[in-house]
């Protein structure tokens, strides 16, 4: 370990060293793209056109704070045009393309287009989703369902994402998605992050990212790939931010509320959001279980009814300080607090053969606690020259502190008269504590003939102590420790480097090669059992890319890469827990990192119509399995590693305008999903076509109002062991503005005909299952939203340097 950390050190001096790298005899122009407020645009196309011949000579995208620099060894008479949808076109004064030659155009501003429409004048704006070469961009800010809605209602509009009914997040067909704020890992466990991106009002989202194939500049971690959640940026010089009140309803009422302020003076930039999030459902559960017995077959039926309620303030805030024009450091501190839990009544009639009565169960599980998230950031940004050369590092902290008690309580008896009932409880208490510490270097180089390198180095270091403490009562005596009692410590230690280098073929092809190599140190620690599990692997992560601009109106992009999604820590714990009587969860300390390897190829027509091919296939992948005890007849799930997986999918993105107030975007996806591996005694061994839809619909009407619907369906599929049917349902939206938008009132309703229900099954070896469920989806939003602004633009950094460690805890 020793040795692996000299190596990281020696190679984070070699990577500050290679700022003093400076090419030679080359053209080098630069500047930066602005909107008339001041904003940068990201991704604006620049050009160098040929004033003689009309023909394109060299060439450039900026990059998300507006930034371009182009390099060129040619001569020629040239002018500089700048392109990016929404935008009218700039075109500079003729100029002399000298090699050798140094230009700063300095900060060009762009004028945004107009159109009228009847009664209303409606500035254009970006289409809702535009296809970049290595990702796909989801435009938030301005559309409807920014108004009234949280970030995780957003993200399960992007193309080819699902969220289900508990939160998860599925991309493309698969689990094991890395999900960022402003590039910085969120650093939390799927139920949190669900959580924390439902208090999060997507009025303060500008665009989400979608990138099933990252490059090697981002973590490995993330089988499925990322989504990046790009927040809105300082933009205005002096104080700007908005106020937001509502309340949903869903068969239980919960409170909205948020207040979000950004103030620039001088040198110094702040800005602070403190949101307010009661998360309020029901979750009606049925389940039927068939054990089969040597007598004949014994049958559970259960009907279960969930309610859950968890109360989230959070705050995000940063500060940052311009050194100067060159040169920025900043701080970003996040805070949150999770309160409550759930309360989860069922009713169990249990058949026996040869007996004419049934066995019944009634059980109580109450389940309360607190978790507490601070996550703190440095950063510094520095551009070392004009022509892109920059440097950037980043330092974070995160701390967690969540504590749980579980009391399941229950009742037993024959025939039907409640009498003579025999009755248990099992106490469950869980406290958590982990930290995690990551330094990060990131830098970029331009090089000769267009060419960039960026490079990196990452460490992360991460310490968790999870105590799991069980008791028994029995017949309303005393809690006596149970056996299943454990306390778990892990600790684990990645070091990471990478290299990247962009660059073209030919004016028309276009590439990047990128490698990223982690080392991984891990020791697992059950203290109660006195066992030890330690793992220690290198792995390479290659990436490839390639864009191919066939014609001006069509391109092919090419992606490679390989990927890891390592274990939740939590799920390393050898616990045991009681969910009722009859269904326990239980930990696997052997659970082993998954890989996948991804390939896809996206054609692109008009810059707007996407159709995808991709494949991959995934070793040790993470997959809930479930087991059955015959003779107790009881049920166990946990998460092991499936031997094999494959998906083979196909996605299609075909925007509509139907008028110029009425636009819609169109998704359909077809997933090829196969699953394989030794289960106990059985293999499993199975396949399946699955297709999933959606229609997403913006009118823009007179007066202010605008209006959103979306329409869903997502077809049978199966899911390891399970099977699950299909289900559909729409959402709707209306928002009105007011006082030349200053205030904006949202109303919000979703699955509006209660059809998002979910049936399953799992029919596998003696296991023989089903499920009903429904978790109050029908629901509807009120929000009222008051914005505020004074002063000039400014901009913030969005970037940072954390890695993907939060996302595993749980």
């Amino acid at each position: 370990m020793k040795t692996a950390n000299l190596i990281f050190l020696s190679f984070l001096f070699y990577l500050m060293g290679l700022s003093t790298l400076a090419a030679k005899d080359i053209s080098k122009l630069s500047g930066k793209v602005v909107d008339q407020t001041g904003a940068p645009v990201p991704f604006a196309n620049v050009a160098l056109v040929n004033t003689e011949g009309g023909g394109l000579v060299d060439g450039a995208v900026s990059d998300e704070e507006g930034v371009f620099f182009i390099e060129s060894v040619k001569s020629a008479k040239v002018q500089l045009v700048i392109s990016s949808i929404g935008y009218a076109t700039f075109t500079s004064e003729k100029f002399d393309l000298v090699p050798g030659m140094t230009r700063d155009f300095g900060t060009i501003t762009i004028n945004d287009e107009m159109t009228g429409l009847d009664e209303v004048t409606v500035k254009s704006s970006r289409p809702e989703i535009i296809i970049e070469p290595d990702k796909t961009i989801v435009n938030v800010e301005g559309t409807v369902m920014a108004e009234g809605s949280n970030t995780l209602d957003v993200i399960g509009r992007s193309p080819g994402v699902y969220v289900d009914q508990d939160g998860n997040i599925i991309l493309n067909g698969r689990g094991g998605v890395t999900v960022m704020i402003n590039d910085r890992p969120t650093y939390m466990s799927a139920t949190d992050l669900a959580n924390y991106l439902r208090s999060m009002p997507a009025e303060n989202i500008k665009s989400i990212e979608v990138i099933n194939n990252p490059s090697a500049r981002f973590d490995a971690e993330g089988a499925a790939g990322v989504i990046n959640i790009v927040l809105k940026k300082n933009t205005v010089d002096g104080v700007f931010g908005n106020i937001q009140v509502g309340a949903q309803y869903n068969g239980l009422a919960a409170p909205i509320g948020g207040a979000t302020i950004n103030v620039k003076k001088g040198k110094w930039s702040t800005n602070a959001n403190l949101n307010y999030n009661e998360y309020a459902n029901y979750n009606d559960l049925d389940i039927i279980r068939n054990f089969e017995l040597e007598e004949g077959t014994s049958r559970f039926t259960q009907d279960s009814r969930i309610k859950t309620r968890f109360r989230t303030p959070n705050f995000t805030g940063s500060a940052n300080y311009e050194i100067n024009p060159n040169h920025n450091l900043g701080v970003n501190l996040q805070a949150s607090r999770s309160s409550g839990g759930s309360n989860n009544t069922s009713f169990t009639e249990i058949s026996i053969p040869g007996e004419t009565d049934f066995n019944y169960l009634n059980s109580w599980n109450d389940d309360n606690g607190t978790r507490t998230r601070i996550f703190g950031n440095l950063h510094y940004d520095g551009k070392l020259d004009t022509l892109g050369t920059k440097i950037s590092s980043d330092i974070d902290y995160t701390i967690m502190d969540a504590n749980s008690t579980s009391i399941l309580s229950n009742e037993y008896w024959t025939g039907e008269q409640q009498a003579n009932f025999y009755t248990d409880r099992i106490q469950t208490l869980n406290d958590m504590y982990y930290t995690i510490f990551t330094a990060k270097v990131d830098f970029t180089k331009p090089l000769k003939n267009g060419k960039v390198l960026e490079t990196g180095v990452k460490g992360s270091w991460v310490k968790s102590d999870n105590d799991l403490d069980l008791s028994r009562s029995i017949e309303e005596g005393p809690f006596e420790p149970d056996p299943n009692s454990n306390r778990f410590i892990y600790n684990e230690n990645v070091l990471a480097a990478y290299a990247s280098l962009k660059g073209s073929f030919s004016p028309k092809v276009n590439y990047q090669f990128g490698l990223r190599g982690e080392y991984s140190d891990i020791l697992g620690n059950s203290v109660t059992l006195d066992q030890q599990n330690k793992q220690e692997y290198f792995n390479l992560f290659p990436s490839f890319f390639v864009q191919h601009q066939v014609s001006e109106k069509y391109q092919v992009i090419y992606n490679v890469n390989r990927r890891i999604t390592r274990p939740n820590y939590r799920l390393l714990n050898p616990f045991v827990y009681y969910i009722d009587p009859l269904t326990s969860e239980r930990g696997n300390p052997n659970l082993r990192p998954q890989y996948s390897n991804n390939i896809e190829m996206n054609h692109v027509i008009n810059g707007a119509y996407q159709f995808t091919l991709g494949y991959s296939e995934t070793e040790d992948a993470f997959m809930q399995v479930f087991i059955q005890d015959q003779e107790e007849r009881t049920t166990t799930t946990f998460t092991d590693n499936f031997d094999k997986t494959r998906n083979l999918n196909f996605r299609g993105i075909v925007p509509v305008e139907i008028t110029k107030w009425w636009n819609t975007s169109n998704m359909v996806q077809v997933n090829y999903n196969q699953f394989k591996s030794q289960i106990g005694q059985d293999f499993l061994d199975v396949d399946q076509v699955s297709f999933m839809a959606r229609t997403q619909h913006n009118v823009q009407l007179p007066k202010g109002f605008k209006l959103e619907l979306v329409g869903m369906y997502v077809g049978p599929q199966i899911w390891g062991q399970g099977t699950i049917e299909g289900f559909a349902w729409m959402d709707a939206g209306i928002t009105k503005s007011l006082m030349k938008d200053k205030v904006t009132l949202a109303v919000n309703g979703t699955d509006l005909f209660r059809t998002q229900v979910i049936r399953a099954n799992v029919d596998f070896a003696d296991i023989n299952t089903g499920f009903r469920q429904y978790r109050s989806n029908q629901g509807v939003r009120f929000t009222l939203r008051w914005r505020f602004a004074q002063g000039e633009s400014f901009r913030v950094r969005s970037s940072t340097g954390s890695s993907e460690e939060r996302n595993r805890l749980d």
